[in-house]
């Protein structure tokens, strides 16, 4: 990561802390009479072959029995999703916790979404050049395939059905659109995939995605 895009995630982050400190607060208050503990969902996710991290957002799901499977989210879990999650998701403001990652540096504000550690393992080849790149909140595979891979992954029935769809036809397709951003990355193209990110999820744009 350049000082400069590392100058960029510091400033962009400090300023939405501060402007959604206390609606943020109100949703946590909110989400914690409705949903009950835990408000939070900590995660591990990988910012580069061997290096893990605990990736924040705000829990969406019902709580998973011990040993229910831990991988991508497919129609198999779609019963587990909360209403409320639903709408966070809708709106991105789980995220809102990544914040505090992009501080600690183990994510940027653009880059590769942070994968498990079982597909790093799995596909060392593609995560050694995608993990080149500070894994992002919102990036180029983010904006222009995570509907596509939504929709084809809630297809799917079972963990093992999510598994494959998950490794056939959306892990492929997110490592060349990361590779592509990777050749291109720059301040503005970091500047702009944001402004379409934040055009996409505030109100009343998001009928027009």
């Amino acid at each position: 990561m350049t000082p400069a895009k590392r100058a960029l995630d510091l400033a962009v982050a400090l300023l939405l802390i501060a402007i959604l400190a206390l609606p943020f607060g109100l949703l946590l208050l909110w989400l914690l009479w409705r949903e009950g503990r835990p408000v939070f969902y900590v995660a591990e996710r990988m910012k580069a072959p061997g290096q893990p991290f605990a990736l924040w957002k705000l829990r969406t799901m019902r709580m998973a029995d011990p040993g229910a499977n831990s991988g991508v989210s497919g129609g198999d879990k779609a019963s587990r999703i909360t209403a409320t999650g639903r709408l966070l998701r809708r709106t991105r403001l789980d995220e809102v916790p990544q914040l505090w990652n992009v501080l600690k540096g183990d994510m940027s504000f653009v880059g590769p979404r942070p994968p498990l550690r079982e597909y790093v393992e799995r596909f060392p080849h593609i995560y050694a050049r995608v993990l080149q790149s500070r894994p992002g909140i919102t990036g180029l595979a983010s904006l222009h395939f995570h509907r596509h891979e939504e929709w084809l992954l809630a297809q799917c029935r079972t963990p093992e059905e999510t598994d494959a769809v998950y490794v056939r036809r959306c892990i492929p397709r997110k490592a060349r659109l990361d590779l592509i951003y990777q050749k291109r990355r720059s301040i503005c193209l970091d500047l702009s995939l944001m402004i379409e990110t934040a055009a996409k999820v505030l109100p009343g744009r998001r009928g027009k995605r």
